[in-house]
């Protein structure tokens, strides 16, 4: 089975009042807390709306069993290989408040509203997912993104209950002062084909911090498996000195 390391042992209290919490949210765009909590409301939240969220390509059934879902292909021939170097053809995109590796051939591949999905169902694919998919969580859309790529559960309800009392932000010119990490690179520290975690290396102002997030490959795709609190990593710690044991991307 696999386990999360570093859990949050340092602080106590609810983990969206805990200052790792609130610092991953400025790297990863998470849930970006600016000021404060604000007050939940209705608006554009209602029934009608989780029902839209929920139907979408990687909805449960979407997929044939033990397949991809319709239009999805990816470059799946590494197999189980644990990789040494980042794929070649890694560029970069901006989403939201956050600038995320995107692999021609390792995913996303497809683009459905505001979801980045199909990823190939290998160790990047998977780390690929563990650095998009939480970066989606930031704007308007994440409610769909949750729905699609965040593994349905008591962790899941948690994390949405959470997200929906912070404010939208969809672009970095709706707040300058934000400072966002740099996405550096990953490690898969453990792979089962249908189960993955994931070290990110971040690059930050101060020089380097990582957080880890777990993945299942669940109807066609990888999906992030939420912590029990809701949280859909672990604490942000500090990396001391140059860190060592990743792959890097190549920003």
């Amino acid at each position: 089975m696999l386990m999360r390391r570093q859990r949050r042992t340092e602080e106590s209290g609810p983990y969206w009042k805990q200052h790792n919490w609130q610092l991953s949210a400025g790297f990863l765009g998470l849930v970006v807390l600016l000021g404060g909590f604000v007050a939940l409301t209705s608006g554009g939240d209602g029934d009608g709306a989780s029902a839209a969220a929920s139907d979408g390509p990687l909805s449960a059934g979407a997929a044939p069993k033990d397949g991809r879902p319709d239009g999805c292909r990816t470059d799946d021939s590494a197999g189980d290989a644990l990789p040494t170097s980042a794929p070649k053809d890694i560029s970069w995109h901006t989403l939201g408040v956050a600038r995320v590796p995107v692999s021609a051939s390792s995913g996303p591949t497809r683009t459905t509203g505001p979801l980045r999905w199909c990823y190939a169902h290998t160790p990047v694919g998977a780390a690929l997912a563990a650095t998009v998919i939480p970066s989606q969580m930031s704007g308007s859309g994440w409610k769909t993104v949750s729905r699609q790529q965040v593994v349905a559960g008591r962790g899941r309800d948690l994390f949405e209950f959470q997200r929906s009392t912070v404010p939208n932000i969809d672009s970095v010119e709706q707040s300058p002062g934000l400072a966002v990490g740099t996405y550096a690179g990953f490690a898969v520290t453990a792979y089962t084909g249908r189960a993955a975690q994931v070290s990110l290396l971040i690059r930050t102002g101060q020089g380097y911090a990582q957080t880890t997030i777990v993945l299942r490959f669940s109807d066609g795709d990888w999906k992030v498996v939420p912590d029990g609190d809701g949280s859909l990593h672990t604490s942000v710690t500090t990396v001391q000195g140059n860190p060592s044991g990743y792959v890097l991307w190549g920003a």
